[in-house]
């Protein structure tokens, strides 16, 4: 599903961008104290800006014209590939704060659950597969297990489908590129200020200050404190601070230095365990506030920080060239009551639920490069947008365990205490397990015009990656992948596009120490680590910008397939390149404005996913698990006054499967939220937010069926933006 919006940061037109800050951020009484002095201090004067004539009916618009990635060398109507954009306009209003509520909302995608050897973190599944490392920032690889924010997010570009031509290794089910806020060529400062239910309390503050002609400094602010709606025990605290500032802005040359930090402090939440005494295949049938965790014990604290280095080049006779650099480092540690019945009837405690202590210290740092030449040519009568580039990147992943004495009191199925004493003892592991990461890669892209109806889109990209552990393992290798496609434009608002597009998994390309198995059980040290997985998938699609533009429609098919997975071999109990899965699936989406007043944007998504040989497993033919064969999704929002709008959506997800023999599985559900907000003046206005109406037990997530994890329950949220 396509969709779009507003232009992003690199092409948004100077006069259009306070038009959209006032609609969406505005400064909380708190931060207007510290911007207001700042601006004054500066001594800059308010900037003069040409006036422009803006549509209308573009005003609140969800529709996204361009992806903010250059390597999408045509706009997002005549690109053969499916990509959802979720801009800002659309997280704020769904009272979104962080990037699981956003996709938790999103068709085609479903959540996944950490533990112990799968790091606790952000885990979406794209399109049937994994894709916790393919998350960008910025288009540059964000490899750290963390929880993402939203305060410092322009817009989210989900891309679908193998695509490692783009992203480098990874991207079976797809992509995920978080697009920051950029400073802009104007002076103003804005925010919010939240208060909710179950003690929400949330203020962020944004401020863009011209120095002046030809600099400017943006500030983004967030600090979050909650508790969990419809829960007892999980809270959640955190903070983050994002500056960046610019210099060139009229030039050709222009330098943007940027730095982003994330601070988290949390009570984790593992939900509620499945019901082994009885056998149901299902989560507990228990009050959903029941929390099987320790207060005393339980924790989970997490870092970001990553300080950019953008600098472009406009040349004459159009070409840009643009070269970024990145150093990040982030941080996950957390301790954890895995909360499992005890089953066994001979054993004291038959039927109650124990809560054995799992724990991880994760430590990323990563140093990336990025050098692109963007532009436009002819050649023999054939219009070409290209991009190529050059990428090096050094990751390294230290890996520590915890030995906890799990002598953690046995909690009460029904009427468990997270407040009973811990007495055992906590050690974190002396020596890390090192894992590293090299790649040294090439790509090109190109759109290639051939007449006014017909378009040929293809994207090449090297990669040479070397992964290695403290531990001695290691491996090599060089995979090429590609994304090609062509379409058909019968008007110049339409286009019916076919594309087929691989990607590469790598043994290693995750945190931890690599073997044979990367993964698998069996194997193991006992073999040298496997060459990558190979995945291929074909889609056949169309999209339409309808009603003068204002709205996008799309539909596609495709499957999606990974030949040679990993799995064990039945007759040396080693692991080989002799598994497959397949994903079929169907996907239709709407963004944009139906009036100049009424918005809407959603979509449905059908997959199948089987696995279709998986080895010794003995579960070929089962369902992939996590995946939900069908979601959707709708929101639509409608201005019944120039002060007052009201809006609202559901959600629905089918059942998923969280094992490989489709024993165990989740529910399905159906979501609602409304919305309704108030414009007091050009200065503030309110919006009151209504999540999950029907009090709905929602399960996320599990993992491998021995615990489900639970989203929030009913709650209400209340933010005054302000703006000047």
């Amino acid at each position: 599903m396509d969709t779009s919006s507003t232009p992003t940061p690199q092409s948004a037109d100077a006069a259009e961008q306070p038009s959209r800050q006032g609609r969406n951020m505005a400064l909380s009484i708190a931060f207007s104290s510290l911007f207001a002095p700042a601006i004054t201090a500066a001594g800059v004067p308010e900037a003069e800006l040409p006036s422009v004539n803006v549509r209308s009916e573009r005003e609140g618009s969800y529709k996204v014209d361009r992806s903010a990635s250059d390597k999408f060398t045509a706009p997002l109507l005549d690109t053969p590939k499916t990509i959802t954009v979720i801009n800002q306009e659309l997280i704020e209003e769904r009272g979104a704060t962080s990037l699981v509520e956003v996709l938790r909302t999103t068709p085609g995608i479903t959540l996944g659950a950490g533990e112990g050897g799968t790091p606790i973190g952000d885990r979406p599944f794209i399109r049937g597969y994994d894709a916790s490392t393919d998350l960008m920032v910025d288009g540059m690889r964000d490899l750290g297990r963390v929880s993402h924010e939203a305060f410092n997010i322009e817009q989210i570009e989900i891309v679908k489908g193998p695509g490692s031509a783009y992203t480098g290794r990874g991207s079976t089910g797809g992509s995920i590129n978080l697009v920051s806020k950029a400073p802009k060529k104007e002076n103003f400062y804005a925010g919010s200020a939240m208060l909710g239910t179950d003690q929400t309390r949330r203020l962020t503050g944004d401020a863009n200050w011209l120095l002046g002609d030809q600099a400017a400094l943006r500030l983004n602010l967030m600090k979050h404190e909650a508790n969990v709606a419809g829960r007892d025990g999980p809270t959640v605290s955190r903070w983050g601070v994002a500056p960046s500032l610019t210099f060139g802005l009229h030039g050709k040359t222009q330098a943007t230095l940027s730095y982003y930090a994330l601070r988290t402090d949390d009570i984790p939440d593992q939900g509620i365990p499945f019901d082994t005494v009885n056998n149901t295949g299902l989560p507990a049938q228990v009050d959903r506030r029941n929390f099987y965790g320790l207060t005393g014990r339980d924790y989970r604290r997490t870092g970001a920080d990553l300080a950019t280095v953008d600098v472009s080049h406009q040349m004459e006779g159009g070409g840009k060239l643009r070269n970024v650099t990145r150093y990040s480092k982030s941080s996950n540690e957390y301790v954890v009551s895995r909360p499992t019945m005890q089953n066994a009837p001979k054993l004291p405690g038959y039927g109650m639920v124990t809560r054995r202590g799992v724990g991880r210290a994760l430590e990323n740092t990563t140093l990336l490069n990025q050098t692109e030449l963007t532009g436009k040519l002819h050649t023999g009568g054939i219009e070409h947008s290209y991009a190529a580039g050059l990428e090096f990147s050094r990751e390294i992943t230290y890996n520590k365990g915890f030995s906890i004495s799990n002598t953690a009191p046995i909690a009460d199925l029904y009427r468990p205490d997270p407040g009973q004493p811990f007495i055992g003892t906590i050690v974190k592991d002396a020596l890390a397990v090192r894992t590293k990461h090299n790649t040294r890669a090439a790509y090109v892209f190109d759109t290639m015009r051939l007449t006014p109806k017909w378009e040929l889109n293809g994207g090449l990209r090297y990669d040479a990656y070397d992964v290695s552990t403290s531990s001695g393992r290691r491996g090599s290798w060089d995979f090429v992948n590609y994304q090609a496609g062509i379409v058909f434009k019968p008007l110049p608002n339409a286009s019916i596009y076919a594309s087929y597009g691989t990607s590469s998994n790598p043994s290693g390309e995750a945190e931890g120490q690599i073997g044979g198995a990367d993964g698998v059980a069996g194997g193991g040290l006992r073999q040298p680590p496997t060459p990558p997985e190979s995945n291929r998938s074909v889609e056949v699609g169309t999209k339409w910008n309808v009603l003068d533009d204002r709205l996008m429609l799309t539909a596609a098919v495709f499957r999606t397939e990974k030949v040679n997975g990993r799995a064990i071999e039945p007759t040396t109990g080693l692991v080989e390149l002799i598994g497959n899965s397949r994903v079929d699936g169907i996907e239709v989406g709407a963004a944009g404005n139906l009036t100049p007043a009424w918005t809407v944007f959603g979509g449905y998504t059908y997959l199948r996913p089987v696995l279709r040989a998986d080895g010794a497993g003995g579960n070929s033919g089962k369902q992939l698990k996590y995946v939900a064969p069908n979601s959707f999704s709708a929101w639509t929002t409608y201005k019944l006054t120039s002060q007052l709008t009201v809006g609202g959506g559901g959600n629905y997800m089918s059942e998923r499967f969280v094992d490989d023999s489709n024993a165990r599985k989740l529910p399905s559900y159906w979501r609602y939220d409304a919305m309704v907000s108030y414009k007091v003046s050009k200065h503030l206005d309110f919006r009151l937010n209504l999540l999950n109406l029907s009090n709905a037990t929602i399960y996320d997530a599990s993992h491998v069926g021995i615990y489900a994890t639970i989203a929030p329950g009913r709650s209400a949220l209340l933010t005054a933006n302000f703006k000047y």
